[in-house]
C-alpha cells in the first residue's frame, strides 16, 4: 500500500463521515462539491472535509483508493458511497438521512 493509499485509509477509518472535495465547506471550489456540502449541512451531521486541491497525491490516490473517477467523494463509516450525484438521490428518497441513522453519525454541533 502506497503513503498516499495508507493516508486515505486512515481518514476513511477515522472519521465518521468524510467529504474529498474540491475547496472547502465555506468555500468549495466546484458546484458538485458545493452540492455535497449542502446535502450534508440538510442532514444534519457532523463530517470531516478534505481539499484535494491542496493535494495532488490525494486527488490522484482518492480515484483508485475507491475506483471511482470523479471528486467529490463521500464515506461513511469507512464505507465509499458515491459522489454528488448518488448522494442527491439518496437525500431526495430519504435514503441518506436513514443512513446515517442506522450507522449512528454524529449531528453536527449547532453554530
Amino acid at each position: 500500500m502506497s503513503d498516499t493509499n495508507a493516508r486515505i485509509a486512515s481518514i476513511v477509518s477515522e472519521n465518521d463521515v468524510v467529504l474529498f472535495m474540491k475547496g472547502t465547506p465555506l468555500f468549495p471550489q466546484c458546484g458538485f462539491s458545493s452540492r455535497a456540502i449542502a446535502i450534508l449541512d440538510h442532514c444534519g451531521v457532523a463530517y470531516e472535509s478534505v481539499d484535494v486541491l491542496q493535494d495532488m497525491e490525494v486527488r490522484q490516490g482518492i480515484k483508485a483508493y475507491s475506483d471511482w473517477p470523479t471528486i467529490p467523494q463521500l464515506y461513511v463509516k469507512g464505507e465509499f458511497l458515491g459522489g454528488s450525484d448518488i448522494m442527491m438521490e439518496m437525500f431526495e428518497a430519504g435514503e441518506l438521512q436513514q443512513l446515517m441513522e442506522e450507522k449512528a453519525v454524529a449531528k453536527a454541533e449547532a453554530s
